[in-house]
């Protein structure tokens, strides 16, 4: 059968699901996106957009960080693709990163971080407070030290859904909302999903993209351990005398500007289940950990609070591929649903297209997690 006339099922219309739903159907594919919610809600709604892999490096991830690299470096391309396909500006924004200490003792920590990120070979530098502060004003004048990051930026994750959500659309894809799905039935020529209502319906290939609710879809036999980690973020709205330029990353918090005017500030981890509640001490350490790094926060009105749940794995990486007979997961994103986005949609869509896996995608399978591996291929 060609891939044109195939019929993919995606479940969760999140960003990552929407991104692989437009990929597919661009090509021709006919896509079904189900959603419990509405579709681009959840942590697509909550994220800062940061596209930040070095920024973001790990002692214990350099594995993953060759993926997000490279998922960075399709952004342009992809923000392009998908701005000229819906007349959607993404707000891909290219001004850099800061990573700034604030004490002494978070100054050590950053200066071991700038080691391994020079052992990795990133294009990051050193600067005094005084040098970060003179490329970005609104800096505390307390910093003691900074790492300048020229090749993290950012993407606006609101404007990226919107434009996916129209570009799916335009491309015949229809989006299910409010449809939540109970289970999938894998099955090497027609799997299925059933929707929470029992209505049964069959597809070529089945897409798990189910964010942090991956788990608790019945029919898989956990073959997709994700467990819910809580973030709380706030959203505050610019002045005209507050003309934050950068990312700003500090100890405790980051501080992201948007060109609609909004400062996302962010964002506590919790492993508490699914409790959606906004706390007063999550609003406490964003504005905190913000203050310090970025003062002049404090004369900003708040727009909006806002919790939501990032979807991390046994080994907080993502599970894209393979997960049983006809169905492939792409989940398990965690802090870099974002970020992850280009490489996970092309790279899933060739795999439902050609059932072939990429190098990229290769270290990231769901068989990881088990024991045996050899019986989940897609046929």
């Amino acid at each position: 059968m060609s891939h044109n006339n195939q019929r993919t099922l995606i479940v969760g219309a999140g960003i990552i699901g929407l991104s692989i739903g437009w990929e597919l159907a661009r090509s021709g594919g006919r896509v079904d996106l189900f959603d419990a919610g509405e579709a681009g809600g959840g942590a697509s709604q909550v994220a800062a957009g940061m596209l930040a892999p070095d920024a973001e490096l790990e002692f214990e991830e350099t594995e993953l960080h060759a993926l997000n690299a490279e998922s960075r470096r399709r952004w342009p391309s992809f923000a392009a693709d998908l701005e000229a396909d819906t007349g959607t500006d993404v707000g891909l924004r290219t001004e850099g990163t800061f990573i700034v200490a604030d004490d002494r003792d978070a100054a050590e920590a950053l200066r071991r971080r700038y080691r391994f990120q020079q052992d990795q070979g990133l294009d990051v530098e050193w600067w005094s407070g005084d040098e970060a502060r003179a490329r970005e004003s609104f800096l505390a004048p307390g910093l003691s030290a900074a790492i300048w990051s020229p090749r993290d930026h950012q993407v606006d994750n609101r404007a990226v859904v919107e434009a996916l959500q129209a570009g799916v659309r335009k491309h015949q894809g229809r989006l299910h909302e409010n449809t939540p799905i109970k289970a999938v039935e894998p099955d090497a020529r027609r799997p299925a999903v059933v929707t929470a209502a029992g209505e049964r319906v069959e597809g070529d290939t089945v897409v798990v993209a189910a964010g942090a609710w991956s788990r608790s879809i019945d029919g898989l036999d956990g073959a997709l351990p994700i467990r819910p980690v809580k973030g709380e973020a706030m959203v505050l709205s610019t002045t005209p005398t507050f003309d934050l330029r950068h990312v700003v990353r500090g100890p405790e918090a980051y501080v992201v500007p948007k060109n609609d005017g909004r400062v996302v500030v962010g964002a506590t981890a919790e492993e508490k289940g699914f409790n959606d509640d906004v706390t007063a001490g999550g609003l406490y350490e964003n504005l905190e950990g913000g203050w310090e790094v970025v003062p002049g926060l404090l004369d900003l009105a708040v727009d909006c609070t806002c919790a939501s749940f990032r979807p991390a794995s046994r080994d907080n990486a993502p599970v894209l591929g393979p997960a049983a007979p006809g169905v492939v997961a792409a989940t398990g994103h965690y802090r870099h649903g974002v970020l992850l986005t280009p490489v996970t949609a092309q790279e899933i869509a060739r795999y439902v297209q050609t059932g072939t896996l990429s190098d990229w995608v290769e270290p990231f399978q769901p068989a990881r997690f088990d024991t045996v591996s050899s019986d989940i291929a897609r046929a």
